[in-house]
């Protein structure tokens, strides 16, 4: 876990200068400051003990001086500082999304949406601050305290001792603090998780909340959730704030000592007025600096908290499949197995698959064969298994047993870009960008010309949405929000119909298209010139019924393969679905 938080560092690599003038700065700021109370004891001793105007008047011009330099020391290091932490911030920004984007179906599964947008803005912001704060403090503040305690004992051994046993209080006080604060703030950030994962369900499905009238149970769940993290909050918080009054308490205290201590120096003539007066002010100016230090601990509590959660997700090994059978034996299995049917494209061998390793199995036995250029039908129940078939041949999701063939080869051995630059997928979830029709369109195909956007358009059923948005160059609002759910599913099956695909893979993509739309859509498919090999996912007969081939799934498990006349004669989970499709 150290070494995780570590690598953590590297993102500062590009501004070691900065990391090293920011400390180094607010160091020397921090010795122009130590020697203020001298130049203040010098005056009370010599200018107004001894009336000497013209010292009083120099002493003030060195203070000015000191004060000068060090406001621009001060100005310096706070740039040099913000410009390494947002640095800093920018590089880890980009790794972590681009991490986050390299992670499989599973991982996103697992860890969550709402936790990676957590981490993605309130820890890297979180740990932003933290940067910047400790290249700031990290040294002025203890090289204050340790100063003002050696310059302490130049004036007097006795009454510096008072310095030495503050000190080493605090800091006891302090490590106690961080030792038991930082897994309260994990706490924290974990319910803010919640508390995000529960606002955007609530802002997605906002239409669902109120279309059944459920807002008060919403509200009332978001309250207790929020008071949840209120109450960790509170904890977390209460902890880090007993810190300034700690230190407060002890400060004074020594403050008093020692002011008793140096009346009592003064009257046997070991110290004079004005040292009094210097080692008061070296005592108020660690008060001070261990009140900084104590927010800056508080601080870095919190960065390391978020730090800890950021490299967890960098601690996740993407399950963005490998080239699992790149070489050797295993590949040679996979050729012989496939020789069983030398004809088929596609083949499904006795597939089984889980999501998780202790759970059930979503597919058991999956076992077909589809030709080239055959168009293939996959239907059945909600929860039956459709979407998780189609979901192996891009290599989402890897089989937990058995293989699946592409072209001959188990997909397992194909490069994931290579394999998946043959096929073009058009999800349940009609998804767009923000942005013109044309940038839209071309994420299927960045190089596509404007006449190739035109065909796919035109192939799926969509010229008159085009032509109503002004043309490839309308505006598509974020998420398709200016389109209807039919018009955003017509813009996804031509995005990928762009790419022109040898595996096109329809995953109830045609759900909200009317069935006159719905059947051009699928002439205009089958009608294309060497036309690619079509999965069409469905729970409707008639979306299906022309396939040459229709896979009937119950359950995880196939019911029947054959045509519509042959299924409706043999399979009785396909009459039914058909019965109820016309009922």
């Amino acid at each position: 876990m150290i070494n995780s938080k570590l690598k953590l560092l590297k993102y500062l690599k590009a501004y070691r200068k900065e990391c090293v003038l920011a400390p180094l700065f607010k160091m020397l700021e921090a010795i122009f400051e130590l020697f203020v109370p001298l130049v203040v004891a010098s005056i009370i001793d010599k200018g107004i003990a001894g009336g000497d105007r013209a010292h009083i008047i120099k002493c003030c011009a060195v203070m000015i001086t000191l004060g000068v330099v060090g406001l621009i020391s001060a100005v310096s290091a706070q740039y040099m500082a913000a410009r390494a932490a947002v640095g800093f911030a920018t590089g880890l920004r980009h790794d972590l999304f681009s991490h986050i984007m390299s992670l499989s179906y599973k991982n996103i599964d697992d860890l969550g949406t709402s936790t990676m947008i957590t981490r993605m803005t309130a820890d890297v912001n979180q740990t932003q601050t933290g940067v910047n704060m400790f290249l700031r403090l990290f040294l002025r503040s203890p090289f204050i305290v340790f100063g003002a305690m050696i310059m302490a004992f130049t004036i007097n051994m006795q009454a510096a001792l008072v310095f030495l046993m503050v000190i080493a209080a605090l800091f006891a006080i302090v490590g106690g603090v961080m030792y038991f604060n930082i897994p309260m703030l994990k706490k924290v950030q974990k319910k803010l998780d919640e508390i995000m994962l529960l606002t955007r369900e609530n802002l997605i499905g906002a239409r669902v909340i109120r279309a059944f009238t459920l807002e008060d149970r919403e509200i009332n769940g978001y309250t207790a959730s929020n008071d949840e993290l209120l109450t960790e909050q509170r904890r977390a918080g209460h902890l880090s704030a007993a810190l300034n009054p700690m230190t407060y308490i002890f400060i004074n205290l020594a403050i008093v000592i020692l002011i008793y201590v140096g009346a009592l120096k003064v009257d046997s003539g070991v110290l004079t007025k004005g040292q009094v007066v210097a080692l008061y002010n070296y005592m108020s100016q660690i008060l001070v600096e261990l009140i900084k230090l104590a927010n800056l601990i508080v601080l870095l509590n919190k960065a390391i908290a978020s730090g800890d959660r950021i490299s967890d997700v960098f601690e996740i090994e993407s399950g963005e499949p490998a080239d699992t059978y790149r070489n050797g034996e295993d590949e040679r299995k996979d050729t012989a197995a496939d020789l069983s049917d030398a004809s088929a494209f596609i083949r499904f061998s006795h597939v089984n698959l889980k999501y998780n390793e202790t759970g059930d199995e979503a597919l058991s036995d999956i076992d077909f064969t589809v030709k080239k250029g055959e168009t293939v039908g996959i239907i059945g129940g909600t929860g039956s298994g459709k979407s998780s078939v189609v979901n192996l041949i891009p290599r989402f999701y890897d089989v937990s047993a058995g293989n699946v063939f592409v072209d001959g080869k188990d997909v397992r051995s194909y490069d994931v870009k290579e394999l998946r630059n043959r096929i073009g997928i058009v999800p349940q979830k009609a998804v767009l960008f923000k942005g013109t029709i044309a940038e839209n369109l071309r994420w299927g195909n960045e190089d596509a010309s404007d006449e190739e956007l035109d065909e796919a358009v035109r192939l799926a059923v969509c010229s008159e949405v085009v032509e109503g948005k002004g043309g490839l160059q309308g505006i598509i609002e974020q998420n398709g929000r200016n389109l209807s759910g039919g018009q955003r599913q017509r813009l996804t099956i031509a995005r990928a119909l762009v790419r022109k695909p040898e595996i096109l893979i329809l995953d109830d993509s045609a759900s909200a298209l009317d069935y006159a739309t719905d059947l051009k859509l699928r002439q205009n498919i089958a009608g294309i010139k060497e036309g690619p090999t079509v999965f069409i996912v469905s729970q409707r007969t008639s979306a299906v019924q022309n396939a040459d081939k229709i896979v009937v799934l119950e359950d995880g498990c196939i019911e029947g393969i054959g045509t519509h006349e042959e299924l409706l004669e043999t399979c009785a989970v396909y009459k039914e679905i058909y019965d109820s499709n016309i009922a």
